[in-house]
């Protein structure tokens, strides 16, 4: 199980075991999801794109459907979200990722992005896909994603779990200044900043061109931290002050006893991303959210097999536990 998760000898460490989950993990056996893609309008008349693979034949009802939400820059080319659809289809189940405003490979049109406390977007989405008439919902976020997914039920109290019947973060930075402040110094900095970075920067060049004078083009240019980033760009779109105000509002660790849907936030306490020492303890919770603390597994980082390893037991884990937690 991942609450008391242990690597494999030869992945020690939260940076390796980080770095294997974005580069050399194995997804799955077998052949890729061959995933259906649709284009929804959005309220404000933007787009998002969403990869669908429907659940196989099922007699006696509908099958239930699995929603996951990405990462930051993430999408259904991320090693996580194929390894959920595959461990989906092989349940019975369907499966959905939606993509956030301009991660599915083509630039939105809004001049707005997306971001980490985007709980409207993720209840409009939410929303849809159950109103299609789908078994039971249940949906995961990975870091961004869950922190977003728990915003919304957050925001939706009661009536959230007539929409989704259990929900999970998975690697989630809840406390984003703690999160923040992590990933701008050091090594991190170095590595997964600067990484982040070489994405969002061009994106939000592209942005600004399809929208002049929407931010300072020199800033976003001259960013070296998400820090920096989020105050020229991220934090100003989404309607935030500024990036203290962004992390501030945005965060889900302050607000987890509003929620009245079973909830499941897994963190591994050696994740480069989200430092152990922000993690919540069980008295910072409701009742109705499940801590999963194990001491490793960095960011997204689970790995099971000998060399290179595979991803198969994340998924397992987590839809074992939301079938049990929401029926």
């Amino acid at each position: 199980m991942l609450h008391d998760y242990r690597p494999p000898f030869w992945l020690p460490g939260g940076h390796l075991q980080t770095i294997w989950a974005a580069k050399l993990a194995r997804a799955h056996a077998g052949p890729r999801p061959a995933f259906e893609r649709e284009r929804w309008t959005t309220p404000d008349g933007d787009f998002v794109d969403v990869d669908v693979l429907p659940a196989p034949p099922r007699p006696g009802g509908a099958a239930p459907l699995l929603v996951l939400f990405h990462g930051l820059e993430g999408s259904s080319e991320s090693p996580y979200a194929r390894a959920f659809a595959v461990a989906a289809r092989a349940r019975g189940w369907g499966f959905a990722l939606p993509h956030f405003r301009g991660c599915s490979g083509e630039l939105n049109l809004a001049p707005r992005a997306y971001h980490s406390g985007d709980f409207e977007e993720v209840g409009w989405m939410l929303g849809r896909l159950r109103a299609r008439g789908a078994g039971p919902l249940r949906a995961v976020g990975i870091s961004l994603g869950g922190n977003a997914l728990l915003r919304w039920a957050q925001e939706a109290g009661a009536t959230a779990a007539g929409v989704a019947r259990a929900v999970a973060a998975v690697c989630s930075p809840i406390d984003l200044a703690a999160a923040g402040a992590a990933i701008d110094r050091g090594v991190n900095r170095q590595v997964y900043a600067r990484m982040f970075l070489a994405t969002m920067k061009p994106k939000a060049l592209a942005k600004l061109r399809q929208h002049p004078g929407l931010f300072d083009a020199e800033r976003v240019r001259r960013a070296r931290t998400l820090y920096e980033f989020d105050d020229v760009f991220t934090a100003p779109l989404h309607g935030f002050r500024d990036t203290p105000d962004y992390w501030a509002r945005a965060s889900a660790k302050p607000h987890l006893r509003r929620i009245r849907v079973p909830a499941l936030v897994l963190n591994a306490r050696n994740d480069p991303f989200v430092p152990g020492a922000s993690l919540p303890a069980v008295h910072e919770v409701g009742p109705h959210v499940t801590l999963w603390q194990p001491a490793h597994g960095g960011h997204v980082g689970f790995a099971r097999g000998r060399f290179p390893g595979h991803l198969g037991d994340l998924p397992g884990a987590v839809m074992g536990w939301l079938e049990r937690a929401g029926g």
